[in-house]
């Protein structure tokens, strides 16, 4: 029986001895004691005052004598008007933390699918492309190590008239260039293209509107836009050539995309292509209007009515029977389920697609998908920088190749600025670099929560004294620094009971903290979460480094013990920056 199940029964008896009320475990609701108390859980007494008839503070005061004299654990409490806290005794958690009692098998709880990244084919990955990446990347590792059988897949809008866009410039202007002959990656190349259309339409839609047209109708009427849509029509009908292009640009994105994903250190089990699912779906509109889910209207288009539900009318099939984005999502949707039978599926998609999957999942509802109830939109917010918002036609993004570099080149300098790497070949170096750039990115992307509007700042991700990667990084190798100095008795020793001051107490219950924190970040989808456990544990070490001394220790049992806590918290920040796709340094 773990802690938080002896205090819950102690309250249990204390309610029914006090009171003759005989309350359930699960009705009683503790909580961590908010940090600016003393104590370590909180019992909130108010649901308990209609039986006693007293005052909450005294009926708060009754429960916690009780529970000090019952429960061996509970060493004092306090009450703060009706909340109860329970200060739990330094013996349980020296014991506890002896014993290594820490929960780390956890019961399987299903099959999830992570759907993120979803690049389009016709430009190279960028800023927001990395927040969506480690979001997804993260949340899928959180959820696998809280118990789930976890699917990580990948939707590449890999058609459409924005593809056609980069095909038709490279077509007309590229002369030939191949990521070989410009020495650009592929995904670099194609998105030239795609700037190169933007710029040549703009101009030709000032040459319309100079010869007196008004601007939506040169927009509609640009040569090169007609080009475009030619093409899509083409690609649709199986022309040979346009396939044949589309295929070879298409791979050189592939390509590009790979050594970004390698780069950023995120994986997927599963790719879908949307050219192979945008005309699934149709099946299901049908079924629908067979079930009076959905209506025609006189031009034969299909629509929802969901105003009753708080939305609006929704378009799932034009009147001349071709697909729309949201069709396509439906039968994708049922592909997804059909191959894996998931209990869980979630989008990563940025917040700008909240009214869309809303319609999406009420949509499956009202088919009788029994499984749409599994289905979640991770909603996360735009990033920005401190020059402004990214516009990819412009050719204004910023990539994330580029900001991978800059963020290691950035790690390099401060890193020899502090004079970090004495020691160290240039292979080690520039892998320290890589570990401390990277760590630095994914760190300060990820601490924000996901539903969040974040303001990226590489300078102060990379700072070692802030709430930023480098700094539990730093803390990690501190500690492993220490142990190689430590002596083998030292480090493999047996200890006798110890005194253990407030700081190593405190160490002790961050580490005991590991597995809810994880079961928290799991249940909220947000890595931030996790972010904040290793930003707490990194800290509370670094009092207990500055509070007592650990090598230089004379007292043998104390040495030990502190090499052993310090082990264990070296062991658990790696574990914790691991699941969320950060390397933790040996030496720095």
């Amino acid at each position: 029986m773990y802690l938080d199940n002896y205090l819950k029964q102690g309250i249990v008896d204390a309610v029914e001895e006090l009171y003759g009320v005989k309350m359930t475990e699960e009705s009683i609701k503790l909580e961590v004691t908010n940090p600016d108390f003393k104590g370590d859980y909180t019992f909130v007494c108010f649901p308990v005052v209609r039986f006693s008839k007293k005052k909450p503070e005294d009926t708060a005061d009754e429960i916690g004598k009780y529970l000090k004299e019952n429960i061996d654990q509970v060493d004092d409490f306090n009450v703060v008007k009706g909340f109860l806290n329970l200060e739990i005794s330094h013996s349980y958690w020296l014991e506890y933390f002896k014993a290594h009692q820490f929960r780390n098998k956890l019961d399987n709880k299903g099959k999830v699918m992570v759907e993120y990244s979803s690049p389009n084919t016709n430009k190279p990955l960028h800023l927001g492309h990395i927040r969506n990446n480690l979001l997804g990347y993260g949340v899928a590792r959180i959820l696998e190590a809280s118990g789930y059988d976890v699917v990580k897949s990948n939707l590449i809008n890999d058609r459409g008239i924005h593809i056609c866009k980069s095909m038709l410039a490279w077509k007309k202007f590229g002369n030939g260039e191949t990521p070989e002959s410009s020495n650009l990656k592929g995904d670099h190349l194609v998105g030239k293209y795609y700037v190169e259309f933007d710029k040549h339409y703009k101009a030709e839609i000032k040459d319309l509107m100079n010869a007196g047209m008004d601007e939506t109708t040169a927009e509609k009427s640009a040569p090169l836009m007609l080009e475009a849509q030619e093409m899509l029509r083409k690609w649709e009908s199986g022309d040979q050539a346009t396939i044949d292009l589309w295929k070879m640009m298409n791979n050189w994105v592939y390509k590009g995309f790979d050594v970004t994903y390698k780069a950023l250190g995120v994986s997927f089990d599963k790719f879908y292509y949307e050219s192979q699912t945008y005309l699934l779906g149709k099946d299901l509109i049908e079924e629908g209007l067979s079930k009076g889910v959905f209506y025609k209207k006189p031009d034969n288009s299909v629509w929802i009515d969901l105003k009753s539900d708080g939305l609006d009318e929704k378009l799932v099939l034009r009147g001349d029977g071709t697909s729309v984005y949201i069709t396509q999502d439906i039968g994708t949707a049922q592909l997804k389920y059909d191959e894996y039978k998931c209990d869980k599926s979630i989008y990563v998609v940025g917040n700008e697609q909240d009214y869309h999957f809303k319609v999406l999942f009420l949509i499956l509802q009202k088919l009788g998908k029994s499984w749409a109830d599994g289905l979640y939109h991770l909603s996360y917010g735009m990033v920005d920088l401190p020059s402004g918002k990214m516009k990819s036609r412009e050719g204004t993004v910023v990539d994330a190749d580029d900001l991978m570099d800059e963020m290691i080149e950035a790690a390099k300098v401060k890193t020899e600025e502090l004079g970090k790497t004495d020691g160290m070949n240039e292979e080690e170096k520039n892998e320290l670099y890589r570990m401390l750039g990277m760590g630095a990115l994914k760190f300060f992307i990820l601490k924000v929560d996901p539903q969040k509007r974040m303001l990226f700042n590489p300078e102060e991700s990379i700072d070692l004294q802030g709430d930023t990667g480098p700094f539990v990084q730093y803390t990690h190798a501190r500690i492993r620094s220490m142990f190689r100095a430590a002596k083998a008795e030292d480090i493999n020793g047996d200890y006798d009971a110890v005194e253990a001051r407030e700081s190593e107490i405190n160490l002790i219950k961050r580490l005991l903290d590991f597995e809810s924190e994880l079961l928290k970040a799991a249940s909220a989808y947000s890595p931030a979460i996790l972010i904040a456990y290793a930003l707490n544990l990194a800290k509370a070490f670094n009092r207990l480094y500055n509070d007592v001394s650990i090598l230089k220790e004379d007292n043998v049992h104390l040495r030990r013990f502190r090499l052993k806590l310090s082990g264990m918290t070296a062991e658990t920040l790696k574990t914790t920056l691991d699941l969320i796709g950060i390397q933790c340094p040996e030496r720095m």
